[in-house]
């Protein structure tokens, strides 16, 4: 090695830690995988908690008890989550039929237009149920795989919501645990990495809301005027939907523009439509620079290849847990960086 220029001997240095540090994210990744249904429910109640902290505080300054306040903050979760989505279901089911004969109308014409006459929805279910006829075997064994990733996932947020409880009333002794368990002098360190992480979690998840509010609040309004049939429930799918980036706002804008025209026709659907796109546009170039710029220091493309790996990794779960996770990330560099540079 001493015959090797010094730039060949420096480069040669930073691709064994390149390669170490990649290796121990593929074991951990792989570990996270293999124990996904202790992982996931972890790393859902860390967003949860840092969402909702600041409830949890603001009751705890008021002198309640700190169980009480972690119990009434957790109930407070349970009855905004139910009541959004008993708001989000009650709208489908009352626009489901409306839908359907929408999309039934639609089908008639274009098979009319491609000269297929005869093709609909009826076709296609007749045709259906041939195929499920012979593959019925294969389509009971995924329903039954389907009804076993539902008890998986309900099992998951039963469990991160009690973690939740755990996570908002034990936070001291866990800093203190923390504490006990770094090595050496560096308990201070670790405690400000950690503390970092959970503030860039903490940014991203508080600016997600506020976003999300006014993307529910202008959606909410525009389907109010052009006087489209839920627009209270469309609005709590939106909102919903933004805290799964790109892809909830997609499903949230396509189940608006189709519930408008199902009931409003085609004109005011692409109203409806228009009011998507501009409220999307608002978010990308106006709330998103102003709101999420201050509190995650991360450029889209980072956003973008930490949903793809999120996706790759976990599905639906792993793009909503990507983004905060890559902020936290973020935010230990930026603390390394501040302590260690030059």
């Amino acid at each position: 090695m001493s015959l090797l220029p010094e730039s060949v001997r420096r480069l040669a240095a930073w691709c064994a830690v390149v390669l170490l540090l990649s290796g121990v994210v593929w074991i951990v990744v792989r570990l996270c995988v293999v124990f996904r249904t202790a992982v996931i429910p972890v790393l859902l109640a860390l967003l949860g908690t840092a969402l909702l902290r600041p409830l949890f505080r603001r009751l705890v300054r008021a002198r309640v008890n700190r169980s009480l306040a972690a119990g009434i903050t957790c109930a407070a979760v349970l009855v905004v989550v139910g009541g959004t989505g008993y708001v989000v279901v009650r709208a489908l089911i009352d626009s489901w039929q409306q839908i359907a004969d929408s999309l039934e109308n639609a089908a008639k014409s274009l098979s009319g237009h491609l000269g297929t006459p005869g093709t609909s929805l009826s076709d296609l279910a007749g045709r259906g149920k041939d195929l499920l006829s012979k593959f019925g075997g294969t389509a009971a064994s995924g329903v039954i795989s389907g009804v076993s990733a539902v008890a998986e996932y309900l099992a998951m947020a039963v469990l991160a919501l009690l973690l939740v409880f755990f996570f908002l009333r034990d936070a001291e002794r866990a800093r203190r645990t923390l504490r006990a368990l770094s090595p050496g002098g560096s308990a201070d360190t670790v405690e400000s990495m950690a503390r970092r992480a959970f503030a860039a979690v903490e940014g991203f998840m508080r600016g997600t809301t506020i976003i999300a509010f006014i993307d529910a609040v202008c959606i909410t309004v525009g389907l109010v005027l052009l006087d489209v049939p839920g627009a209270l429930g469309l609005g709590a799918l939106v909102f919903v939907g933004a805290y799964i980036p790109y892809l909830g706002a997609f499903i949230s804008g396509a189940v608006s523009v189709l519930v408008a025209l199902a009931d409003r026709g085609f004109v005011v659907a692409l109203w409806v439509l228009g009011v998507v796109v501009a409220v999307q546009l608002l978010e990308g170039h106006v709330l998103q620079p102003l709101i999420q710029s201050r509190t995650v220091q991360m450029h889209p493309a980072a956003v973008l290849l930490a949903i793809a790996a999120g996706a790759s990794v976990a599905g639906i779960v792993g793009m909503l847990l990507a983004v905060p996770m890559t902020a936290a990330a973020f935010g230990i560099a930026h603390e390394v960086h501040d302590r260690y540079a030059a």
